[in-house]
C-alpha cells in the first residue's frame, strides 16, 4: 500500500461557496497519478469553513447554497449566540461548518479522483474576513 500526504494552502476567499477542484488537483496531481486505486481524504484545518462536493457547472448553485446557509443560521447582534468574541459571524460560521463537515473522501481510480461528471470540490467560506485556508490531503491505495 502506498501513502502520500501534503498540505495545500488556498488563498483567502470571500464568504460563499467556491469551486476549488482545480486548485486541489493542481497541488496533488503528481502524487495522485501514481495510484491505480485508493482513497483521497481531504481535511480542512479550520472550524469556520467547510468542504463539500456538489455541482461544478452552474455557479448559481453556489450562490443558492450560500443563500440557504445565511437564511438557515441566524447572524448579527440579535442572534441567540453566546460566543461572539471573534465577531457576529464567528459562531454562525462554526454552525455552518458543522453542517457540511471538515473532510471529504473521494475514490481514486487510475490516477484520477473518481468524481462524477457534474461534481466538484467546494470550499465553503463562512466568515466575512477569513485568511487563507489549509487543507491536509492524504492519499492511500495501490501503486500503478
Amino acid at each position: 500500500m502506498k501513502t502520500a500526504q501534503q498540505q495545500i494552502t488556498l488563498k483567502a476567499a470571500r464568504r460563499g461557496c467556491h469551486l476549488v477542484t482545480d486548485q486541489v488537483l493542481g497541488a496533488i496531481q503528481k502524487d495522485l497519478s501514481q495510484f491505480s486505486a485508493g482513497l483521497c481524504h481531504i481535511f480542512i484545518q479550520h472550524t469556520s469553513a467547510s468542504l463539500t462536493i456538489n455541482e461544478n457547472c452552474d455557479p448559481d448553485v453556489r450562490k443558492d447554497m450560500e443563500t440557504f446557509l445565511s437564511s438557515t443560521v441566524p447572524e448579527g447582534p440579535k442572534a441567540p449566540w453566546v460566543h461572539t468574541d471573534e465577531g457576529y459571524d464567528d459562531m454562525p460560521a462554526h454552525v455552518k461548518s458543522s453542517m457540511f463537515g471538515c473532510s471529504l473522501t473521494v475514490p481514486i481510480s487510475s490516477g484520477r479522483l473518481a468524481l462524477g461528471t457534474w461534481q466538484g470540490i467546494w470550499l465553503c467560506e463562512h466568515r466575512d474576513r477569513a485568511g487563507g485556508r489549509h487543507l491536509m490531503v492524504t492519499m492511500q491505495g495501490d501503486s500503478k
